[in-house]
């Protein structure tokens, strides 16, 4: 498994933690852990961010990880 691959495939798993904690945050009554969730999911999706543009410099730079 190349780097790239490696990178895309940590990508794709923070975008469905991420997409988990917003289901989690919708579906539960309790104000706290509903601000719990939705706090964790901005960690998330500032962590999501940084390794999206990860992995478009990985595909601009290295187009050896492109595969």
């Amino acid at each position: 498994m190349t780097v790239g691959s490696q990178v895309k495939t940590c990508y794709a798993s923070i975008k469905n933690i991420e997409a988990t904690l917003a289901i989690l945050a919708n579906q539960t009554n309790e104000a706290k852990s509903r601000n719990v969730y939705r706090e964790t999911e901005a960690m998330i999706t500032e962590i999501k961010n940084d390794l999206e543009k990860q992995v478009l410099m990985l595909a601009r730079e290295e187009p050896q990880y492109n595969q």
